[in-house]
């Protein structure tokens, strides 16, 4: 978003910031609004903070950090220290892990003194733009539709104990939105699943209310499906495509891990089908996946009593208006979004490409899985499964 002020009145309050200037008192003196010098100095890296400045007195100085060196080589404690200093000890605490000198073995207070200068100085250079190995893999992860989220989450999987390789959620979002970095920001950018310029919350959609024959509702379902205590229950819904072509695909997603199946609807969306579909889908998933069902009030599960008699899955109905109660699936249908654009022609998309979209959903990292797999959870489940049967197939 550009800040729209005269060029005259922006160069006094950039030059300003760069002497240090605090946002009100340059505010006061330009006369631009306070949220337009914010902005300004966002783009300058938010601190600035010139060579002849002196430090606010809320950081230590030079005499507090010759004191914390006397006093630590004397063997008085943390807390002893921040006593006398006036400080708190998790003050001091900070102090001597960030600045301890690692050559020498001891805490030097003009090394200290410079190294926090150092540190506050801004701005600096992000750590996905010093790192080419970190970009790169950044990137790819990007490529794959991957949210900065899952990224950073899954970092510490992938390289255990390689340091370099790590990333903070809010790193990446800085290096895309905050900090413009020409060639850099553009690819960032470019790839990152939303495709969106700046951040901003997302919307919800809201569920149609019906008569469904024999309906029950989501507060009769045990207590085990609302707590995902285990696996096997699942949330469903329609994505429709353009009003012309009528077209839809459904979307049933597993609550504990994530796993998601897509119903390939090629036909229509009339209930016969869309139950004929789950119906399909149901029975190639093993038994212990395959426990119950939550859909919304749509009237294409209004023959949900038949999906239950032929697969054994038994089917519930979120409140009128309250997709928060399948949130597991509204969230999914938001990343099928990326797939299956709204206005689209959902028809021309086989079975082959269903299978390759839900594919690449399940091999996302999620943050509730501990930045593992919906795959990776599924399959480790299905190995416990095989595993117990064959431990009580071989009982005597």
């Amino acid at each position: 978003m550009g800040v729209s002020i005269p060029v005259d009145a922006r160069e006094a309050v950039v030059r300003l910031l760069l002497a240090g200037e605090r946002v009100m008192d340059v505010v006061e003196r330009t006369g631009v609004s306070e949220s337009t010098v914010y902005r300004l100095r966002a783009r300058l890296g938010d601190m600035c903070r010139p060579a002849d400045c002196d430090y606010d007195s809320r950081y230590l100085n030079l005499l507090e950090r010759r004191e914390i060196a006397r006093m630590h080589d004397l063997g008085l404690s943390q807390r002893q220290i921040a006593k006398q200093l006036g400080r708190s000890p998790s003050t001091i605490c900070r102090e001597l892990r960030r600045h301890w000198h690692a050559q020498f073995d001891a805490y030097l207070p003009e090394f200290a003194h410079h190294q926090a200068w150092q540190n506050q100085r801004r701005p600096k250079p992000s750590k996905i733009s010093l790192h080419r190995r970190l970009r790169e893999w950044v990137q790819a992860r990007l490529n794959e539709r991957l949210s900065p989220e899952q990224i950073s989450g899954r970092l510490p999987i992938m390289y255990p104990k390689d340091e370099q390789m790590r990333i903070s959620t809010e790193s990446i979002y800085q290096s895309i939105y905050v900090y413009p970095r020409g060639e850099l920001k553009r690819e960032l950018t470019a790839t990152l699943r939303t495709g969106r310029t700046r951040r901003r919350a997302r919307g919800t959609r809201r569920s149609a209310d019906t008569r469904i024959p024999g309906l029950v509702s989501i507060h009769d379902r045990d207590a085990e499906v609302e707590g995902r205590l285990v696996p096997g229950h699942h949330e469903g819904d329609l994505i429709k495509g353009s009003t012309a072509s009528n077209s839809a695909v459904g979307t049933i997603v597993e609550r504990q891990t994530g796993y998601v199946s897509l119903l390939h609807l090629p036909h229509g969306w009339s209930s016969d089908q869309v139950v004929q579909a789950a119906a399909e889908q149901f029975r190639v998933l093993p038994g212990f996946f395959a426990k119950s069902l939550t859909w919304d009030r749509g009237t294409e599960m209004s023959h949900h009593a038949r999906l239950t008699q032929d697969t054994g899955v038994k089917v519930y109905f979120a409140d009128p208006y309250r997709p928060q109660q399948r949130g597991t699936n509204e969230n999914t249908n938001g990343l099928l979004r990326e797939y299956l654009p709204k206005g689209a022609d959902l028809s021309v998309y086989s079975r082959a490409d269903l299978d390759a979209i839900a594919g690449q959903l399940n091999d996302r990292p999620r943050k509730r899985l501990g930045f593992y797999t919906p795959r990776e959870v599924f399959t480790k489940l299905l190995r416990e499964d095989q595993e117990k049967h064959a431990g009580v197939a071989t009982t005597p």
